[in-house]
């Protein structure tokens, strides 16, 4: 079952890609039981404390950034000029409020400018473009001097989405920022804390890995699976949900529809034996699940399927809507069906069947 305490701390979290250390400390809290490390750039290692050492290595991804903004400049008015950490449409951000987080760690509420329709022009009202360039954030002040000595805040400073977790337990559905993808870290809190007990009779050693930076480049797995060095993988998401955009039987991201099993992307093919055991898993158990080809985007493992003698990797994606915006959807029975499945692949696999994924039985 998926924590909803977990959920809530994870997805509240100040995270942008560069400063996730809210979000380790938040790991930290829920990963009762586990051995943990961390490295130089936020990212995070769990493992089972009976690990044996000596069978094939299954690492567990999700990455611990969100979509957020860093300050540029302070301009003579008070304004801060910023840039984007990750990919927003300039659209979706204008009377957004913000939290800008200073040097000295205090929070500043901030909101992104918007003009009012009262001092546009026809044409101005006309045009919906926008660049980052002509957003700022306005957090009160009327002075580069002010925002300096007063407010703290310099260039450089991290901002984050304004958004409070909240649960709608009657309809089962949790709204709030960063599910891409502090539910990925959900996930692998959860599968590896339904297998602690099960340790001594698994084929692997699971290894979770909590990767810093994958909105600005994939920077975090990039170091997690060198020093992982994994045979296997699943990169746990929040994939961005589709179910308003394409109609019944295009669209491939539905909330309450299960698990999305993704076949490619921009960074990767999945491998079809792996894809084949999850499906042949998901009949077994029951689980809900959705199959997506994707035409854009990527995850972590387009980074670690390339590491050492190439990995198989299975990518596990929660549907969530509006994802690299300020406010996101997603139906927690569908976080619930992800655990289920990673924990069953698990738990299903042996010499065999590991063979068989790592192409070993037809080369």
């Amino acid at each position: 079952m998926a924590d909803l305490k977990t959920i809530e701390d994870l997805t509240n979290a100040f995270g942008p890609s560069g400063f996730e250390e809210e979000v380790v400390k938040a790991v930290q809290k829920h990963c009762e039981g586990l051995n943990l490390r961390k490295d130089a750039m936020y990212n995070v290692y769990a493992t089972m404390p009976d690990a044996k050492g000596n069978r094939p290595v299954f690492m567990l991804d999700a990455h611990t950034d969100e979509c957020g903004f860093m300050v540029q400049n302070v301009e003579d008015n008070g304004l801060l000029s910023i840039i984007t950490l990750g990919g927003f449409h300039m659209t979706s951000l204008p009377a957004h409020s913000v939290i800008v987080r200073n040097s000295k760690g205090e929070k500043i509420k901030g909101i992104i400018t918007s003009k009012p329709v009262h001092f546009l022009t026809a044409a101005q009202k006309a045009d919906n473009s926008l660049t980052i360039e002509e957003l700022k954030v306005d957090v009160g002040a009327s002075s580069r001097q002010e925002i300096e000595e007063d407010y703290g805040i310099h260039v450089g400073d991290p901002i984050m989405p304004d958004v409070t977790f909240s649960y709608d337990e009657k309809h089962g559905i949790c709204s709030g920022k960063a599910f891409d993808n502090r539910l990925g870290c959900v996930c692998i809190i959860e599968t590896m804390k339904a297998l602690m007990k099960e340790t001594e009779s698994l084929a692997v050693d699971v290894v979770g890995a909590f990767a810093s930076q994958e909105e600005v480049g994939m920077r975090g797995a990039t170091v997690t699976a060198q020093q992982v060095k994994p045979d296997l993988a699943i990169v746990f998401e929040g994939s961005p949900a589709d179910d308003f955009y394409y109609r019944t039987g295009v669209a491939q991201g539905c909330l309450k529809k299960g698990v999305q099993i993704r076949h490619m992307d921009n960074s990767y093919v999945a491998n079809d034996a792996f894809m084949a055991y999850a499906h042949e898993i998901a009949d077994k158990y029951g689980i809900k699940c959705q199959d997506a080809v994707r035409r854009g985007g990527s995850t972590n493992a387009g980074k670690i399927h390339l590491t050492h003698q190439a990995v198989p990797v299975l990518v596990l994606g929660i549907p969530s809507r509006y994802v690299h915006t300020h406010y996101n959807f997603c139906a927690k029975e569908d976080i619930e069906s992800t655990i289920k499945m990673a924990v069953e692949v698990i738990r299903g696999l042996n010499e065999e069947r590991i063979r068989h994924i790592m192409r070993q039985d037809v080369l």
